[in-house]
């Protein structure tokens, strides 16, 4: 491990502070090699490190030519668009060329309802929603059966426009979402609070709440323990700060596409639900998450890019192919892998066993489009990142693979998790990442 352990206890890994404030990952709850969760007296064995997978999604696609590399294997150069992932690009894997034949199933939609759907369910859209359950549901209904939450939907943008297939990106079965939570203050309360009047109308800090926890527990831990029994207070505490900070009115109402007066603090609310999303990996309250940081067919404008003329669909859309038009997808959807790199920084600052909560978590980055202007649905990106030698990392592969190989591949090989009736639209696993 990298530091040295001066004093182990049985302590649980699931042992909340009052409130549900769940501890972080401490060197007192593992083994002495770090590589697996010490079991108490009365029991035998050891129990290993639980798996993580996080579902991560963008609107719009990408453009190609500023975002899938031109080199295939370990010698890739990350792309105008990928480089924000420098100081990670041996944790990443690249994959380009993937196919999403459910876009294509014949029946209602206007072209991206069409794509989401056989993205994240890999069925056709039905007219209301997703033809089945989506691959994180799939995973949660196998991985959560034992968290606090079998899974976790996270969102970003407040966007109001649009179908349920816009909107969500989380299904458990046909027609049914299951809404991300877009509202920072709502998603800390469902982590970390209760639904009592007193809680929700609390004036003072969650950590008051836990002081006499914290004052019992700190005195059985060694050195590096208290330390990082400290950071994860500390960080707690930024989180509420950060929360208090918003405008008055954040989450109050849900904004039209046309009301952008709040969007100067979209990067703010991204950077608070990604650590609230890790918080809830760290302190093992779900296994599963998905996380949309921009609805399908989104209408963002990016104020803080110079870019509010136009919301993004239409930047796709409006003389797309022209250099300045690329240029500005290419300025946005760096801003995309900019949040994503943020959030796997987070993961792998955070101590667990011998490794980082990044090594002991699968994230998958995907897009409904390649190219946005054709409604392209076939010749995908994704990025697989995180996995501790689960999967390769450090590559960029060409695959001519569907979206269903790629979700078999994940739950089968990477989580030992077989899906006995298979997956929609899969027929092989990707030998190439893994």
């Amino acid at each position: 491990m990298s530091h040295v352990i001066t004093k182990r206890l049985s302590i649980s890994r699931r042992k909340l502070l009052r409130g549900f404030l769940g501890l972080p990952p401490l060197a007192a709850m593992f083994n002495s090699n770090g590589t697996a969760y010490a079991s108490p007296a009365s029991r035998l064995g050891e129990e290993p490190i639980e798996s993580r997978f996080l579902l991560w999604f963008n609107g719009n696609g990408i453009p190609e030519r500023y975002w899938i590399p031109m080199e295939t294997g370990a010698d890739f150069e990350l792309t105008p668009c990928l480089a924000p992932l420098e100081p990670l690009k041996n944790r990443v894997h690249v994959i380009s060329g993937i196919d999403n034949p459910a876009a294509r199933i014949p029946g209602p939609g206007n072209g991206h309802v069409n794509s989401m759907s056989g993205l994240v369910s890999c069925t056709g859209y039905t007219g209301r929603g997703a033809g089945g359950p989506s691959f994180d549901q799939v995973l949660a209904a196998k991985l959560g059966t034992k968290s606090r939450f079998s899974s976790i939907q996270v969102g970003v943008g407040q966007e109001s426009h649009g179908e349920n297939m816009h909107r969500n990106m989380s299904w458990a079965g046909y027609d049914r979402a299951l809404p991300p939570e877009v509202i920072p203050h709502n998603l800390f309360d469902r982590l970390f609070g209760t639904k009592d009047e007193p809680w929700v109308n609390r004036k003072k800090s969650i950590l008051d709440a836990v002081s006499e926890d914290v004052a019992d527990l700190t005195p059985a831990l060694g050195a590096a323990d208290r330390q990082r029994l400290d950071e994860h207070l500390t960080s707690m505490r930024d989180l509420e700060r950060a929360i208090a900070g918003l405008p008055p009115d954040y989450g109050k109402k849900v904004k039209e596409p046309e009301d952008v007066s709040d969007l100067t603090d979209y990067p703010r609310i991204a950077k608070i639900m990604s650590d609230l999303t890790a918080h809830a990996f760290a302190s093992g309250q779900t296994r599963v998450v998905s996380y949309m940081l921009t609805k399908c067919q989104s209408l963002t404008r990016f104020p803080w890019l110079g870019l509010a003329t136009l919301c993004h669909h239409d930047y796709t859309h409006t003389n797309a192919r022209s250099p300045q038009a690329q240029r500005n997808l290419r300025d946005i959807t760096r801003w995309h892998v900019e949040e994503f790199a943020y959030f796997l920084q987070k993961l792998q600052s955070v101590p667990e066993g011998e490794g980082t909560l990044l090594d002991h978590t699968c994230c998958l980055y995907v897009h409904e489009h390649a190219e946005a202007d054709p409604h392209k649905n076939y010749g995908l990106a994704a990025l697989l990142a995180g996995g501790g030698g689960k999967f390769k990392t450090g590559l960029h592969t060409k695959s001519h693979n569907t979206i269903g190989d790629l979700y078999l591949t994940i739950a089968e090989e990477v989580f030992k998790t077989p899906l006995e009736k298979g997956f929609p639209t899969a027929e092989e696993k990707m030998n190439d990442i893994i």
